[in-house]
């Protein structure tokens, strides 16, 4: 028990924590940091800058990626390749 709370503090910020550093967004989304820096000055990305540094929400990234799945192509566009080999 002592050990496992420890071994917990000594590992650091973990990926349920509420608010998320830059290198653990970039570590989650599994794209490099620079990749994060451009969509959060774009504000393409929900983040929130605290004391000079972006921190990100959890469950705001969660929402916000399900927001960015491709859009289902239409019938009309998936007629139009159906005849095509590649």
């Amino acid at each position: 028990m002592i050990f496992s709370i420890i071994w917990q503090s000594l590992e650091g910020p973990k990926m349920t924590d509420k608010w998320l550093t830059i290198d653990q967004i970039a570590r989650y989304l599994q794209v490099s940091k620079e990749k994060i820096y451009k969509l959060c000055q774009k504000g393409k990305m929900p983040a929130s800058k605290f004391g000079g540094q972006w921190r990100f929400d959890k469950r705001e990234i969660d929402g916000w990626l399900r927001t960015q799945r491709p859009q289902k192509q239409t019938k009309k566009a998936k007629s139009h390749y159906a005849g095509n080999t590649f």
